[in-house]
């Protein structure tokens, strides 16, 4: 596929870096950007570890795209082709960590919290508000700000629409990490060359336990936690792990 609103890129040890690419408006998020990403994601091999998605050095994006939102109309939303991009974001098997530069608002806080791992800069600005636009958040992020921030932090930036520094945004455990503009991407290199390193099942088991406890209660997600927890061991990823631990050697996982 010839992109149009981004640029991808595979790296060492198998990472997949998907960079927004609309400068000229904020990396504003049209349905074509969500589209495309989505399809990067869909269409990545297997041999991909893990993916980095960001917008670059000066901003991660600033919204949705303005001129989409001011057409859109209820029918319109219920009908949104944008939703089944979103559920593949959010399906992605492996770990997606996002490198947020600059502006991370609305729709681009939303895409940020579909990431599993925010590594942000001191000069990231996070914020949801769409309250200012008459409207709320509507690619879940009255429900992702909660899961992260807890229920007063993501009702203070909820109604009123106020932007928090990086700092404050990590205080609050929206974000994991805060670094220098000039090494978060190194340091999301990093982290996704550790990821790459362990056993993809392992990695992929992990990611669909922690995130079965956002749609279901403490009780169904420990069901389903001991589920995929018993199905791993018998895997021979598990076996290497242990024997490569006791023989004090780094492992060789095949993803079996």
């Amino acid at each position: 596929m010839n992109y149009e609103d981004i640029k991808v890129s595979i790296e060492e040890d198998n990472i997949l870096i998907i960079t927004i690419n609309r400068n000229e408006v904020y990396n504003a998020l049209r349905t074509n950007t969500l589209k495309e990403i989505a399809f990067a994601l869909i269409n990545c091999t297997d041999e991909i570890k893990c993916v980095i998605l960001t917008g670059g050095d000066k901003v991660f994006a600033a919204g949705a795209d303005i001129n989409e939102l001011e057409v859109k109309g209820v029918l319109e939303s219920i009908n949104d082709v944008r939703t089944s991009y979103w559920e593949t974001i959010k399906d992605f098997k492996k770990p997606i960590i996002a490198c947020v530069n600059g502006f991370c608002l609305g729709g681009g806080c939303e895409l940020a919290m579909h990431c599993d791992i925010i590594i942000a800069s001191d000069s990231a600005t996070f914020g949801q508000p769409e309250i200012n636009l008459g409207i709320m958040p509507g690619a879940g992020g009255t429900q992702r700000t909660v899961k992260a921030m807890g229920k007063s932090n993501a009702m203070l930036m909820l109604l009123t629409g106020s932007f928090i520094d990086a700092k404050t945004a990590q205080k609050m455990n929206l974000v994991s990490e805060v670094l220098p503009v000039q090494t978060t991407m190194i340091r999301c290199k990093e982290i996704a060359s550790i990821i790459a390193s362990k056993s993809s099942l392992a990695v992929t088991a992990i990611k669909s336990a922690v995130l079965a406890s956002y749609d279901n209660g403490l009780s169904t997600s420990l069901k389903y936690e001991k589920m995929v927890f018993s199905g791993i061991l018998s895997t021979d990823d598990k076996k290497e792990g242990i024997k490569s631990f006791k023989e004090k050697r780094k492992p060789n996982f095949k993803g079996q």
